[in-house]
């Protein structure tokens, strides 16, 4: 069985926006289309309606490349669950309020087992700082949090 990546919006929007002349921004659409291309046939990659409500908002044009993206891909539900969840690794990481739709990624992908949650937001998700208290408050309510990491991160099998 095929591990399983919940992709989470900076995925979706470094794989379709237009090349970046920033360097740093650059060089992570790179991994992260290298990731597409190579990685992603070992896993089974799944978004929420959260991700698709982020990446539906803003330029028409945009929103239909990312919709392209993830076309296909299996829709987790956003469970009751899943948003007291959020709302706890909110209130106990503490993560700040405006940091409550990363909080939800964390925890859709937590409540439906999701081994992974990528991502390129490494100040409220892949934050190495906040990773043992996510753990923490997910074990309190019973689940196990996911790993929270970057593309570059998931390139090989450990």
């Amino acid at each position: 069985m095929k591990r399983r990546v919940y992709v989470e919006t900076t995925i979706v929007s470094y794989l379709a926006s237009r090349p970046s002349r920033d360097v740093i921004v650059a060089g992570r659409q790179q991994v992260t289309h290298r990731w597409w291309e190579v990685r992603r046939p070992s896993f089974d990659v799944v978004i929420s309606q959260v991700v698709l409500d982020e990446i539906s908002a803003g330029d028409p044009e945009a929103a239909r490349r990312r919709l392209e993206v993830i076309a296909g891909l299996p829709l987790l539900d956003v469970t009751p669950e899943a948003a007291e969840l959020a709302v706890r690794l909110i209130e106990r990481v503490p993560l700040p309020s405006q940091a409550s739709v990363d909080a939800t990624h964390v925890a859709v992908a937590a409540c439906h087992h999701v081994d992974f949650v990528m991502t390129w937001n490494v100040a409220h998700i892949a934050n190495a700082v906040l990773r043992r208290r996510v753990e923490a408050v997910c074990r309190t309510v019973g689940f196990d949090a996911p790993i929270l990491c970057t593309p570059d991160e998931l390139m090989e099998d450990a």
